[in-house]
C-alpha cells in the first residue's frame, strides 16, 4: 500500500523533493501522494519534519 500523507502536513515540500518517482505534488492545502506511481520506499516518510506521513 502506498504512503499517505495526513492532515498534519504544513506543505513544506520536503517530501516531493526527495521523492525518487515524483509521486508526491502538492494538493489543496496539503501535499499528496499519487498511490499508483509510489513504490513504498519510506523515503518521504524519513524527510518529512512533522511526520505527517503514514505507511
Amino acid at each position: 500500500m502506498a504512503y499517505v500523507i495526513t492532515d498534519t502536513c504544513v506543505s513544506c515540500g520536503a517530501c516531493a523533493a526527495e521523492c525518487p518517482v515524483n509521486a508526491i505534488s502538492e494538493g489543496d492545502g496539503k501535499y499528496v501522494i499519487d498511490a499508483d506511481t509510489c513504490i513504498d520506499c519510506g523515503t518521504c516518510a524519513a524527510t518529512c519534519p512533522t511526520g505527517a506521513i503514514e505507511g
